[in-house]
């Protein structure tokens, strides 16, 4: 179902939202800033349109021209945001079943990146 033209990212795989929008619904909420979405400039017209269809404001939209992988974009999007805030990424492909859980492991992280450390999260995979 994924092709270049539109990733998975883009569908509807686990939810009756795509990826991106459930994505952007888990950065939702006072506790957060209007994210900042770094995309192919090629997708420009899908990340407007499905953020729009869940009132999804972004603070910016930054196309790359061509994708070059995760960390250039983390950095665009670094150069992007407050300096002073804590930067939290989140890829777009990654299913999150709980995500009350994953808001409990931010929160309990920010003392730690408040303190300058960088924290990560991960789990132990049990399937590809």
């Amino acid at each position: 179902m994924s092709r270049p033209e539109r990733p998975k990212q883009f569908l509807a795989l686990t939810a009756a939202e795509t990826m991106l929008q459930l994505t952007a619904a888990r950065a939702h909420g006072d506790a957060f800033a209007a994210p900042i979405v770094v995309a192919n400039a090629a997708h420009a017209d899908q990340v407007e349109t499905q953020l729009a269809e869940i009132t999804a404001s972004p603070q910016a939209i930054i196309l790359e021209p061509a994708g070059r992988n995760t960390a250039p974009a983390i950095a665009l999007a670094a150069l992007e945001a407050d300096g002073k805030a804590p930067l939290l990424v989140m890829p777009s492909d990654h299913v999150i079943a709980d995500p009350d859980a994953f808001h409990a492991a931010i929160h309990a992280a920010l003392p730690l990146v408040e303190d300058g450390w960088m924290v990560t999260f991960g789990i132990t995979p049990d399937s590809p």
